[in-house]
C-alpha cells in the first residue's frame, strides 16, 4: 500500500505529454483555420489533464493573437484552481467573483476566470464590459449553463472542454451549441501509458424497480433514500466494504443526504473511522473533514454530490457507488475521483451498488463519443433499463445463508437451461418450477431437524425464489407483472406443502431405534 501521508502538489506539473501536445495542435488548427464563430468541443477523460491543456492553449493564444481570453467554470473552487494553473503557465489573470463589481483594471490582464452565473449577472447589470475577447473556454461544458452568455461573446471562438460530451439537459443537446467534437485519448490508453490507475470493479446486484425518475432524467432523491436507507441495503453496503475495501481509504457517493447520514451511523456503529460531507457543510467544516480524510490512512468519507467535481485526492483507494444514476457524466465523474496515480498506487477498487456498470459498461471500456455527440437521444433511449438489467441477475446465496444449507452440495439452479431442456423434451414449462420446488424443499428438509425449522428456513429463500421466478417469466416471453407476483406467491405456498410432504417421507424412511 502506498504512503497516504505523501504531500500532493496543489499545482499540476506544467510538463506537456505527447497526447496533450497533439490535442493542443489539433485545437489550434481549428482556431487558426476554422470558420468564424466556430464552436469546438474537446473531450478528455478525468485525470487526463484538461486544465493543463487549456492553460497552455490560453498561453499560446495570447502570445499569437492581440486578443484576450475568458475561462468559464461553474464552481468557485474550479475558478481558484484554474487561476493558479494559468499563473503557473505565466498567464496573468483575474478572477471575476461576487466581490468584483466592475473592471477598471482590465487592461492589466490578458485573461479572466469567472463563474458562469457571476459573469452573466455582471453583464446583465451592465456594470461590466469585457473588451477584445477572442477566445472563450468553458470548463465542464456538459453543464450547458454557458448558453446564457453566448450572445455576449458572439465574435469569439468558443472552446468547450469536458470528459463527457453529453448534455446534462436532454432538451439542450450539445450538438446544438457546438459545430464539432475533437476526442482525446481514451481511459484505456491513459491507463496503458501509465497516466491513470487501473480500476477493478465489483458489482453487487440491486433491485432498482422501486426508484422513480425525476424531471431531470435521473433517479429522485426521495426514492433513492427510501431504497438505500433500508436495513438490507445498509447491510449490503457494509458487507461489500468489509469484503472488498477493508482498511482502504474509501469515498462513498450517495444520492441523498439522509442516505449518507444512515451510512455514517452504520459504519460508525461498526467501529470504522468515517465522516459525512454534503453541500450544507460550511467551508470550515469541509476543509477540516477533507484534511482529516487526506491524512487518515483508512478513512471513509460518505458524501452527497459535492465531491464529484473540483475535488482531487489521489490517496483514495476505493470508490463506492452507493447509488444508481442514469447520468453517464456523473458515473464517470464519481469513478474518476479514484483514478489519480501515486507512487505505489497503480490500481483502485470500484464497488458498484447501483447496477451502474451494467447500465453504462465498465469505466475503462471504449465509448463512441462521436456517436453520442451526434445522436444523444438514440444513445439515451437505448440505455438498458432496470427491468432488463435485473432479468440477468445471477443470484448468489450470501455466505451466512449458505452455511445453513451445508449438507447440500449444490444450491444453484439454472432456470434457462432447465427451460431449454423442457422445450427440447416437449414438456410443459411448469416442469421447471416443479424441479426448482423439489430442490428447495429438499434443501430445507435435509438441513434441519424439525418440520418447523424447515418451514422457517424456507422463508430465507425469498431472494432466490424472486430471482428464479424472474428468469422463468423471461423464458415465457410475455408475462405480466401481476402474473409474476402470483407465481411467487404460488411458489411459496407450494414450497410449504412440499416441505411437509418431504418431511413425512424423511420420517418414514428413518430407521427405528429398535432396528439399529
Amino acid at each position: 500500500m502506498f504512503d497516504s501521508t505523501i504531500e500532493i502538489e496543489k499545482e499540476e506539473k506544467k510538463e506537456l505529454y505527447a497526447y496533450q501536445q497533439g490535442d493542443i495542435d489539433a485545437i489550434f488548427e481549428r482556431i487558426d483555420n476554422g470558420p468564424e464563430r466556430h464552436h469546438l468541443l474537446y473531450q478528455l477523460p478525468t485525470g487526463g489533464g484538461k486544465t493543463v491543456i487549456f492553460s497552455e492553449i490560453v498561453r499560446r493564444y495570447i502570445s499569437k493573437h492581440d486578443k484576450k481570453v475568458v475561462v468559464l467554470t461553474h464552481r468557485i473552487e474550479l475558478c481558484k484552481q484554474t487561476s493558479k494553473m494559468l499563473k503557473g503557465f505565466g498567464v496573468r489573470n483575474k478572477i471575476i467573483n461576487s466581490k468584483v463589481k466592475d473592471l477598471p483594471d482590465q487592461d492589466e490582464y490578458s485573461c479572466f476566470v469567472a463563474m458562469v452565473e457571476t459573469l452573466k449577472n455582471r453583464i446583465n447589470d451592465e456594470k461590466l464590459i469585457l473588451d477584445n475577447i477572442g477566445l472563450v473556454i468553458i470548463d465542464e461544458a456538459h453543464y450547458n449553463s454557458f448558453r446564457k452568455l453566448l450572445n455576449s461573446f458572439a465574435n469569439a471562438f468558443i472552446l468547450g472542454v469536458t470528459a463527457t460530451p453529453l448534455s446534462s439537459n436532454i432538451k439542450l443537446p450539445m450538438n446544438q451549441s457546438y459545430n464539432e467534437l475533437i476526442v482525446g485519448d481514451t481511459i484505456g490508453s491513459l491507463i496503458e501509458k501509465g497516466f491513470l490507475a487501473r480500476a477493478t470493479t465489483y458489482s453487487y446486484d440491486v433491485g432498482l424497480t422501486s426508484l422513480k425518475v425525476g424531471i431531470n432524467g435521473d433517479y429522485t432523491v426521495k426514492s433513492s433514500d427510501d431504497l438505500y436507507t433500508n436495513t438490507l441495503m445498509q447491510e449490503k453496503l457494509l458487507h461489500a466494504y468489509t469484503e472488498r475495501s477493508l482498511g482502504k481509504k474509501t469515498l462513498i457517493f450517495n444520492n441523498g443526504i439522509n442516505t449518507s447520514l444512515y451510512v455514517y451511523e452504520t459504519f460508525r456503529e461498526a467501529g470504522y473511522a468515517i465522516r459525512h460531507l454534503d453541500n450544507t457543510s460550511s467551508n470550515e467544516e469541509r476543509k477540516e473533514i477533507l484534511h482529516w480524510f487526506k491524512h487518515t490512512k483508512d478513512a471513509i468519507l460518505t458524501s452527497v454530490g459535492i465531491l464529484t467535481t473540483g475535488f482531487d485526492e489521489p490517496t483514495v483507494e476505493t470508490i463506492i457507488l452507493n447509488r444508481a444514476t442514469k447520468s453517464l457524466t456523473l458515473y464517470f465523474q464519481m469513478i474518476g475521483r479514484g483514478s489519480r496515480k501515486l507512487p505505489g498506487k497503480d490500481e483502485f477498487t470500484v464497488i458498484d451498488l447501483g447496477n451502474n456498470a451494467a447500465r453504462f459498461g465498465l469505466w475503462s471500456e471504449p465509448v463512441n463519443w462521436q456517436h453520442i455527440f451526434k445522436s444523444p437521444e438514440f444513445y439515451l433511449e437505448n440505455l438498458r433499463d432496470d427491468a432488463e438489467i435485473e432479468m440477468y441477475f445471477k443470484y448468489t446465496m450470501p455466505p451466512e445463508l449458505r452455511a445453513k444449507f451445508s449438507k447440500t452440495e449444490d444450491v444453484t439452479f439454472d432456470v434457462d437451461e432447465e427451460h431449454k431442456l423442457a422445450i427440447k423434451q416437449n414438456l410443459r414449462s411448469k416442469v421447471v418450477l416443479d424441479k426448482s420446488l423439489d430442490q428447495h424443499a429438499t434443501m430445507c428438509v435435509y438441513n434441519t431437524e424439525t418440520l418447523q425449522e424447515a418451514k422457517l428456513l424456507s422463508k430465507e429463500l425469498d431472494d432466490d425464489i424472486e430471482c428464479r421466478i424472474k428468469r422463468y417469466a423471461k423464458c415465457l416471453s410475455q408475462c405480466s407483472k401481476n402474473y409474476r407476483e402470483w407465481l411467487v406467491e404460488d411458489y411459496k405456498k407450494n414450497l410449504t406443502i412440499l416441505i411437509g410432504k418431504k418431511y413425512r417421507e424423511k420420517i418414514m424412511n428413518e430407521p427405528d431405534e429398535d432396528d439399529e
